[in-house]
């Protein structure tokens, strides 16, 4: 289907078991046996199917293990809710993808540590969400096959690298997503689809086999969610599981906080582009409303130097290499680098070239962490809120591995300018919906906290979503 016979909105709510209720409503309902399991997994594989060639966000559809499981659904905060798992993360039984036709389609023998934490809560899979190749670009337009598309206009980009994981929730297909975060890739499909993506604390949740394996850990795992007391109560499930005695607990939860914070406001990055009119006036207005709520807003400079952008994108390009150069090692020894997509490859050569630069920018990057935090104490702030993106959703085609590897580098770098500081740091930081664009598309607000304080971002989220409620697909069922 061309985004010309599919202008306007795509969603799958309808008047069935999973109606138009967020995760937390939904596992209620079946704690308290109005609804089964089966029926709540049931009506997801229903609307899966039915999103399936409108918006090509399944990777690997599960269905049938899905309504097994769902007869004995356990327990946990989410128990008997369907979910997906991004298709980067092993589970057993189950081929990982990596959005890549250098990957063979193997059963997985094992299911990813973080996939077991995760999982533990009670949800269930219905399959696996698709991503662009290794997670490496911002916008789900995989070269090998169809792209994922925006619900809320499927001639737009739904974000990336969790581009799947968005574009369903969003449309209501499942009410809470997996989702991971190495530059950015929670938060920014969060943002281009109008949901909450929280990227905790480094150590905050089990990392993956693939984040300990890294010279500098950047990934965050976590979920995208439609309302924030899912994503709360995420986050107090996966405490549960594991508490890292490292990090201030963040406990329940339940709505906005009585402390008035400091908070930074920043609205161009540090790349040296301005962030677009219609961004910047989404992030004003939201620095106003949390201005009229008592909390201090001061204009601040971003805490680190200029050449983190450099050293970040040095450290992508080294990522790039490290999979196209010994891919049949760290992912399967059919691997074929020679079916990569041309971003792969261009980021690969990047680094080649630049191969001297390596030691400075990994000591660089590892110290940006205590440089973050003595930042934001030095200045009394406890909170930066930004832009989410540099600016609004680029349609589908802007971002596309088609394209010249300069020309997608240039802008992958002006769009994905404010996120990817919070995974070298290991920070946490959130994405909100604040506006919309004239046509309706959603914008995003980027609040990041200090190291160990997703308290204070999920009570500021709250408060701003009980101050000025986002938009949801829902609402034009």
């Amino acid at each position: 289907m061309t985004a010309q016979e599919c202008p306007t909105p795509i969603h799958a709510f309808t008047d069935d078991a999973l109606g138009n209720h967020d995760a937390t409503a939904l596992a209620r309902l079946i704690r308290q046996g109005e609804i089964s399991a089966r029926e709540a997994v049931s009506a997801s594989i229903q609307r899966a199917r039915a999103m399936a060639t409108r918006l090509h966000g399944i990777a690997t559809p599960d269905y049938e293990n899905a309504l097994r499981q769902a007869a004995h659904p356990g327990d946990g905060v989410f128990a008997g809710v369907p979910t997906l798992i991004k298709d980067n993360t092993d589970v057993k039984g189950l081929p990982t993808g990596h959005g890549s036709l250098a990957v063979p389609s193997k059963p997985a023998m094992h299911t990813n540590a973080f996939a077991a934490q995760y999982l533990a809560q009670g949800l269930i899979s219905i399959g696996k969400s698709s991503l662009p190749e290794f997670g490496f670009n911002a916008s789900t337009e995989p070269a090998h096959t169809d792209p994922t598309r925006n619900p809320w206009n499927p001639a737009y980009s739904c974000g990336a690298s969790s581009g799947g994981a968005a574009a369903l929730v969003a449309a209501g297909v499942v009410p809470i997503a997996h989702a991971n975060d190495g530059g950015g890739s929670i938060r920014i499909p969060a943002a281009c689809c109008g949901l909450v993506g929280l990227k905790p604390t480094r150590g905050r949740l089990v990392d993956s086999e693939a984040a300990r394996s890294l010279p500098i850990n950047i990934i965050g795992e976590g979920v995208v969610t439609r309302s924030v007391r899912d994503t709360a109560h995420f986050l107090a499930g996966a405490e549960r599981y594991y508490l890292n005695k490292r990090l201030p607990p963040i406990g329940e939860v339940l709505g906005p906080g009585k402390r008035r914070l400091r908070v930074g406001l920043v609205l161009d990055s540090i790349t040296g582009d301005a962030t677009d009119a219609t961004t910047r006036n989404v992030v004003e207005t939201t620095a106003r409303r949390l201005a009229e709520q008592g909390h201090t807003v001061m204009p601040i400079d971003i805490p680190i130097a200029a050449r983190f952008a450099d050293d970040f994108a040095h450290y992508w390009s080294c990522l790039a290499f490290l999979m196209a150069r010994f891919g049949h090692r760290i992912l399967d020894r059919d691997f074929d680098p020679q079916r990569v997509d041309g971003l792969t490859r261009g980021l690969a050569e990047r680094f080649r070239r630049n191969l001297h630069r390596t030691p400075g920018a990994l000591w660089r990057l590892q110290r940006s962490q205590k440089q973050y935090a003595e930042g934001l104490e030095k200045m009394g702030v406890d909170v930066v809120l930004s832009p989410a993106l540099a600016h609004t959703t680029p349609k589908l085609g802007y971002l596309s591995p088609e394209q010249s590897f300069e020309e997608l580098f240039a802008r992958l770098r002006r769009y994905v300018a404010f996120t990817p500081l919070a995974n070298a740091t290991g920070a946490p930081a959130i994405s909100l919906p604040g506006g919309q664009t004239a046509d309706n598309l959603p914008v995003a607000v980027h609040l990041s906290a200090r190291h160990g304080g997703e308290r204070d971002l999920l009570e500021l989220a709250f408060e701003l979503e009980a101050i000025a409620p986002w938009p949801l697909l829902s609402d034009r069922a």
